[in-house]
């Protein structure tokens, strides 16, 4: 599953970075790396950019470029 299929309010681990060069690179410097654990906390009004928090950190990211982001999405337990 892509971190842009996931809705407000879901969890998931990231499996793999895709792209490359100074986008991968990128998302790899703000600590989006696999096995890292993240949360979607909402989407902008149009859909696009969504906000996701990810050690602590909150980190606005495209659409285009949460698709290039593989996860699994982790059940939640409330």
């Amino acid at each position: 599953m892509l971190l842009s299929q996931l809705k407000e309010g879901e969890s998931a681990r990231v499996v793999r970075v895709g792209g490359q060069g100074p986008f991968r690179r990128r998302i790899m410097e703000m600590g989006i790396v696999q096995g890292t654990d993240l949360h979607v906390e909402k989407y902008a009004p149009l859909k696009d950019p969504l906000e996701i928090l990810v050690k602590g950190y909150h980190v606005s990211l495209r659409v285009e470029e949460a698709a290039l982001i593989t996860v699994e999405k982790i059940p939640d337990n409330g």
